[in-house]
């Protein structure tokens, strides 16, 4: 995996086009996959019991371009309270003109951070949600631990990553797509084809789901699931702290 200043420096390169380019590539069903986290974040799926949805304060980690943390202002209300945290400033640099546009400005803030060094106090949120991020962590086990320790007692963990399909078939489909084809055209748009040779490779050797699963377990969460989305190309990870 490459260090955390390298990843930096790319997602900060690629960010002007990274929009389009994961909307294109996947087929707009990355919008369906977001859909599905904020219900666990915030509707009925929450499990948050009586606390007023709409006073929530949701930490999203590795927001990038922040397509999760608006999806999540827009959803929570007036009252919600998002802060979308990255590395990549260039990624966050976008966010604020994509929420003007929502006209949800208001209830999301932003901050430079490294997921594994948040710079948040302990127990700060109701609900901690990474999309598409984790990944990209040099220390997986590190930033889960960080999401334990900001979460609130009784608070939510939220995980939508990338997976490869488990079918055979289905599989060697998405590797010549992702390893082959992405590539070329992730290069064609954005100007660099090294990116979108990693991203793809990051899939591939991220943990499979149930020693992801595991590994949230060990971090000191509680009830930790997955579940697979669209034949696995993507898996949501939730867990609560006790």
């Amino acid at each position: 995996m490459p260090k955390k200043e390298n990843i930096q420096q790319m997602f900060d390169g690629i960010a002007p086009s990274y929009d389009r380019l994961n909307h294109i590539m996947s087929l707009g069903v990355d919008k369906l996959w977001r859909k599905r986290a904020v219900k666990e974040i915030i509707g009925t799926d929450s499990g948050l019991g009586d606390r007023r949805r709409s006073a929530l304060k949701v930490l999203d980690v590795a927001c990038g371009t922040g397509d999760s943390t608006i999806d999540i202002a827009k959803a929570g209300g007036s009252g919600i309270s998002v802060i979308g945290a990255d590395i990549s400033s260039g990624m966050m640099s976008l966010v604020m003109e994509k929420a003007a546009r929502a006209g949800v400005t208001d209830r999301i803030r932003l901050k430079v951070a490294d997921g594994t060094a948040l710079p948040f106090e302990d127990g700060s949120f109701d609900v901690v949600t990474c999309s598409f991020g984790i990944r990209n962590f040099e220390d997986k086990a590190a930033g889960l631990r960080e999401f334990f320790r900001v979460l609130k007692p009784g608070g939510r963990l939220v995980i939508l990553e990338l997976s490869v399909p488990s079918k055979p078939w289905l599989r060697k489909l998405y590797d010549i797509y992702f390893m082959h084809v992405m590539p070329l055209i992730g290069g064609m748009i954005s100007g660099d084809k090294a990116a979108y040779k990693y991203l793809p490779a990051s899939v591939h050797a991220f943990p499979a789901a149930p020693v992801f699963t595991g590994m949230v377990s060990a971090a000191g969460f509680r009830d930790a699931r997955f579940q697979a989305l669209t034949f696995g190309l993507c898996t949501m990870y939730v867990a609560t702290r006790p």
